[in-house]
């Protein structure tokens, strides 16, 4: 499936800007600033400035909270994109309901004890992050996440994300039977979006620590419906 781009000029802008550019613009900016979020039940909060909150959304990591108070900018940051500024780029802080900066492995229990697939999830959302694809929720399709070859505001998403462990017993409890997949695959096709498998195999390191992660080994597979019409040969009229 090819890219959707919405609008003339929207495929210039993308390469004229890319991603991998405004992340890393974003990861100099809130390095420079020692940029803190706290730690608020399943996402982190974070306090920004004008140029922080520009950056944070040509990015896209995060979605502006809007709150009584005027005078600051908030951003809520999802638990996958926040260990990924945390841990990935190490351009993020984060503060613990006791005021005290959590070190990556007390915030790696923390998000684990929310999420038990978490490490899972954080493995396929920092697999396509590292491509330059930029991930986002993927809630209102029922899949993990979504992902788009730009900024969703230049580009539809192209492909729907489903993130599960290798012999996992069916840790996520999906796609255990054909009719998941189909059901799945449909809706996919509805929303012109392909669905993306990511396989995670923890090579049996377990998930005691973030540094595991670099022993995961990630396998893409995508899933579409076979169309009878388009693969039928061409037969001669007689």
């Amino acid at each position: 499936m090819k890219p959707r781009w919405k609008g003339k000029g929207s495929e210039a802008k993308a390469i004229a800007d890319p991603m991998s550019k405004i992340v890393s613009l974003l990861q100099s900016s809130m390095v420079q600033s020692e940029t803190c979020g706290l730690l608020s039940s399943c996402s982190v909060l974070v306090e920004v400035d004008a140029e922080l909150a520009d950056l944070l959304n040509r990015a896209c990591f995060g979605r502006p909270r809007i709150t009584a108070e005027k005078d600051k900018q908030w951003f809520q940051l999802d638990m996958e994109e926040a260990f990924y500024l945390c841990f990935s780029l190490r351009c993020l802080k984060v503060v613990g309901e006791d005021g005290c900066i959590k070190s990556n492995e007390e915030l790696w229990e923390d998000l684990k004890s929310k999420k038990t697939v978490f490490p899972v999830s954080y493995k396929a959302y920092s697999h396509l992050r590292h491509k330059s694809w930029v991930v986002r929720s993927g809630l209102q399709y029922g899949v993990d996440f979504v992902a788009y070859r730009h900024h969703p505001a230049l580009v539809h998403s192209e492909y729907a994300v489903l993130a599960l462990l290798e012999g996992g017993n069916d840790q996520n409890g999906r796609l255990r039977v054909w009719s998941d997949v189909h059901c799945t695959v449909r809706l996919c096709g509805s929303v012109a979006k392909t669905l993306l498998i990511v396989i995670v195999n923890d090579n049996c390191q377990g998930a005691a620590t973030p540094s595991c992660l670099e022993h995961y080994t990630v396998e893409e597979r995508t899933i579409t419906r076979w169309n009878p019409e388009q693969s039928r040969e061409d037969q001669a009229v007689l």
